[in-house]
């Protein structure tokens, strides 16, 4: 029954909106899980899930794997603390940091594991992350401010 209740809210998370416990403990009853918030709490842990920006200053539950560029509050706070300007040039997106930052920020991304990144290198106060073309630096400056603004 576990597995069951676990595939379900990951396809609910997945093709739905779902900003809160409740409201995720809500569609399971629904569709006949006998569930409460604690086994809920417990099913997001177990499945790795984590809120994401969706627009409007809202957030969504959403499904992370492994390598899906996926944002855990650590990194989020890295980037939102350290970050001060980002440019994309070519296939490379030019990050300025706070001094003394670029290499945590950098860690964070690399650890965020961006499907546009190919890597970062990392100085004092400057990171030149290689990205696959031009449309994917802005596509990375883009998400990264997504990400900044969605932790205000």
């Amino acid at each position: 029954m576990k597995q069951k209740r676990q595939l379900r809210i990951i396809e609910l998370v997945n093709h739905n909106a779902i900003e809160t416990q409740e409201e995720l403990a809500l569609r399971l009853r629904e569709e006949g899980f006998a569930v409460t918030q604690a086994t809920v709490s417990r099913d997001i842990r177990e499945l790795n899930l984590t809120k994401m920006p969706c627009g409007s200053g809202r957030q969504k539950y959403t499904f992370i794997s492994e390598n899906s560029g996926g944002a855990s509050d650590k990194y989020v706070r890295i980037l939102h603390d350290g970050l001060i300007s980002m440019e994309p040039a070519g296939n490379l997106l030019v990050l300025k940091t706070v001094s003394g930052m670029a290499m945590a920020v950098a860690a964070a991304i690399d650890a965020m594991h961006f499907a546009e990144v190919v890597g970062c290198i990392a100085g004092d106060d400057t990171i030149m992350a290689a990205v696959h073309t031009v449309q994917d630096g802005i596509s990375l400056k883009n998400k990264i401010n997504e990400l900044i603004h969605a932790a205000l």
